[in-house]
């Protein structure tokens, strides 16, 4: 239905993880959440990722809720799995003990090779979760 709605084209199947999709998609210029959102659902659509955009270096450009997270929430609503949610943000907290940019990029100078290279461990990791509780 939902590639319907969305003309949905699915990415080609390959060997490579979804940490290792998200990774590659961050380096390529996706930000967070559409790095993540498109890693976990294999979703290349032009609308979702103008959506998923708006929640790259937290909310709206706010540093606030980690766009990894939020990329990660829509993967999973959008595979139906919406409940696990609460299970990412665990996952995620256990790992970073923050799910703030701001508190998770205090230590670097924004924008800088230091912080991108925490943000692409970051999304790689984050779609590593969702991954798994998609496949739960």
């Amino acid at each position: 239905m939902l590639a319907r709605i969305f003309r949905i084209k699915r990415a080609e199947a390959c060997d490579e993880s979804a940490a290792e999709k998200a990774g590659r998609l961050f380096a390529g210029g996706k930000n967070c959440a559409q790095a993540v959102l498109q890693a976990t659902t294999g979703i290349d659509d032009p609308q979702l990722m103008a959506m998923a955009e708006a929640f790259g270096g937290g909310i709206g450009g706010s540093k606030c809720l980690c766009g990894a997270i939020s990329g990660g929430v829509m993967a999973l609503g959008l595979r139906g799995e919406g409940k696990k949610s609460a299970h990412l943000m665990a996952a995620f907290k256990e790992r970073n003990r923050v799910t703030c940019c701001s508190a998770l990029s205090r230590e670097f100078k924004w924008k800088s090779r230091e912080h991108l290279s925490n943000c692409r461990r970051i999304t790689e990791e984050t779609a590593g979760i969702v991954d798994g509780l998609l496949g739960d």
